[in-house]
Formats: structure tokens, C-alpha cells, sequence
């Protein structure tokens, strides 16, 4: 993906900035600062918090994942070399999938990545891709 220089960034943001897409990490959708107080958990809701969050020109909300083994599988004890495996939970993948149909019902588009697949050789080229096609999708509507 091609970057822009500064002084190109900084003028489009300053003629509006909703020409220009914002990519944000680590994005709660909801955050519940009773939840804090009763010792229960941090405050950020379970299966809330987002990768990434990209805000596009044409106003839509994209969400990002990058999916590690944690999300579909639960470790096993480490075998006799301290190597560690894990087995899939059918649970977990339908809590996800279940979190995704709700996020789209709310009007988010949701992409979601293999970690492996980003560890890969070709994971630059992969993202690249995804993001020039992703971009060139959501452009500002033509007024």
C-alpha cells in the first residue's frame, strides 16, 4: 500500500478529514465501568473489543480481526519435548461466529485474518492486497 508523504496527509485532513480512513486498535464497542467495581472483570465487556477498527471515507465501520489459536482452540499440557498443542472447542468458533452476526445486525463489516496467514512469506503482500481493494471500495461518495 502506498503511503502518503505528510504534507499530503495533513492538507486532505485539514479540507474535511473524511477523506482519509482512520485505523484504530484495540477498540472497545462497550465498556461498562460497573463491571469494574463489582471485581468481576476490567470494565471491557467479554467479546467486545475489536483488533482493529477502520472508520472508512464513505462513513462505514469495518472491523479487523487477527485470530490466534486462542480463538478457536484450548491448549493441552506440554508434551514430552515442552511443545504445546491445542484442540479445538466447536464453542468458542460459535461465540465468535455468534459476536460477528450481532456486530453486522449493528452495521459493521467484519474481516477477519488467520494469525498464521500474517506470519507467512506472502503475509505483507496479503495485507496489501486486502487493504488496496478494501480502500478503493469505501471511497468518499461523489457528491
Amino acid at each position: 500500500m502506498r503511503v502518503q508523504p505528510f504534507q499530503q496527509v495533513v492538507g486532505a485532513a485539514e479540507e474535511g478529514g473524511f477523506d482519509l480512513p482512520a485505523l484504530i486498535p484495540q477498540v472497545y464497542l462497550h465498556y461498562d465501568p460497573y463491571t469494574r467495581r463489582n471485581g468481576k472483570q476490567s470494565g471491557a465487556l467479554p467479546r467486545r473489543r475489536m483488533d482493529f477498527l477502520l472508520l472508512a471515507p464513505d462513513r462505514s465501520r469495518i472491523v479487523i480481526e487477527v485470530d490466534g489459536v486462542q480463538h478457536y482452540g484450548r491448549p493441552n499440557p506440554p508434551d514430552e519435548k515442552g511443545r504445546t498443542t491445542h484442540t479445538a472447542v466447536p464453542r468458542l468458533y460459535a461465540e465468535m461466529v455468534a459476536e460477528d452476526r450481532r456486530l453486522r445486525l449493528a452495521g459493521y463489516e467484519i474481516y477477519r485474518f488467520g494469525g498464521w496467514e500474517l506470519t507467512t512469506p506472502g503475509g505483507q503482500q496479503i495485507l496489501d492486497a486486502f487493504f488496496t481493494e478494501l480502500l478503493a471500495r469505501h471511497q468518499k461518495p461523489a457528491v
